[in-house]
């Protein structure tokens, strides 16, 4: 038997070998692939999704998860979405999330809001999880404000008669799909919701107002449009808590009356200082005028001895002089009380 294939191959020349080792290789590579796809196919094929063979190979070529794009395909189509097969591929290779994409999409189908598939793709590539939208689109969600998270529990404000209130509210938004991509997130509404709240506190007369109508905040914060330009369409402001806090108006009467007292004060040891300073300008002067009188008094000596020489005063003009200076320091004397008396 063995001589028998042994001359049988002896009898192939090499020219027919080697055409028949590749065709071989050729069937052997064919049968590999097709068992590889060929439960992916199947399945697709029963479920009615047409993914060609030829499809499943260019995807493994460019190094597609091609489970993820064939599951994402049955899903929609079992959902009635018409998407092909290159379109979910495109996505994946844009960096994508392919099946998040398909579940926002059939989601947005069952509850007939419109959603194609061109903005589902763009909003998934800008970042934004476009299940989570469509899924807050059609049941609302509630937004504290303020945040919680973000360490204050309450929106302060002062109303005109100086009584603090601290209000919290709750705003009932839903995903507006349209301006989702550029539109302003979550932060946005709660600054705008707590910037109407302080200025709606800020204009009432008195905090009792606030307290006895707290809907007059909602109303008011409501009516101006405050979701403009977000990802969000605000369907009601609530009201949870409004509580009473400080009296801001005292204590700044109070500030205002210390910094008024200490103003006062300094204004008063301005005008000490400069009286002090004026006292002992005065007494300065005073010294310096004894101190002329003193210099004046010197030269009367001196006049007198020059009136002497010249003949001007005589011996008994000296001595009436004289008799008038004592007579004039008896006076003195007899005029003062006596201080041993005292």
């Amino acid at each position: 038997m063995f001589d028998s294939i042994s001359s049988v191959s002896a009898a192939i020349s090499p020219a027919v070998l080697i055409p028949l080792i590749i065709v071989g290789v050729i069937l052997l590579v064919c049968s590999l692939i097709f068992l590889k796809f060929f439960k992916l196919w199947l399945q697709a094929r029963l479920s009615r999704a047409d993914v060609k063979f030829s499809e499943l190979i260019g995807m493994w070529l460019r190094r597609v998860d091609i489970r993820t794009i064939v599951l994402s395909r049955i899903t929609a189509t079992q959902a009635g979405l018409t998407i092909t097969t290159r379109d979910l591929e495109s996505h994946y290779l844009a960096g994508g999330r392919v099946p998040n994409v398909v579940r926002a999409l059939i989601a947005a189908n069952r509850a007939n809001i419109t959603l194609t598939l061109n903005t589902a793709t763009a909003i998934d590539l800008a970042g934004r999880d476009i299940l989570e939208a469509v899924q807050t689109s059609v049941t609302p969600v509630v937004i504290d404000c303020p945040d919680p998270n973000k360490g204050r529990t309450t929106v302060d404000a002062v109303a005109q008669d100086g009584i603090q209130l601290k209000a919290k509210a709750r705003v009932t938004v839903r995903a507006n799909i349209d301006r989702l991509i550029g539109g302003a997130r979550e932060e946005t509404i709660i600054a705008r919701v707590g910037e109407g709240i302080v200025t709606t506190i800020g204009s009432a007369v008195n905090h009792k107002s606030v307290l006895e109508n707290p809907d007059n905040i909602s109303k008011s914060v409501l009516s101006k449009g405050l979701d403009a330009g977000t990802a969000f369409e605000i369907l009601s402001i609530d009201i949870a808590d409004v509580d009473v806090g400080e009296n801001i108006g005292a204590q700044l009467q109070k500030a205002q009356a210390e910094a008024d007292l200490k103003r006062a004060q300094a204004e008063a040891e301005k005008r000490k200082a400069m009286a002090v300073a004026r006292e002992q300008e005065m007494k300065a002067l005073v010294q310096e005028n004894q101190a002329k009188v003193v210099l004046a008094q010197a030269e009367v000596p001196k006049a007198m001895a020059e009136a002497f020489r010249e003949g001007n005063l005589g011996i008994m003009d000296y001595y009436r002089m004289k008799n008038i200076n004592a007579d004039t320091a008896m006076r003195d004397t007899i005029s003062k009380p006596d201080k041993d008396k005292n």
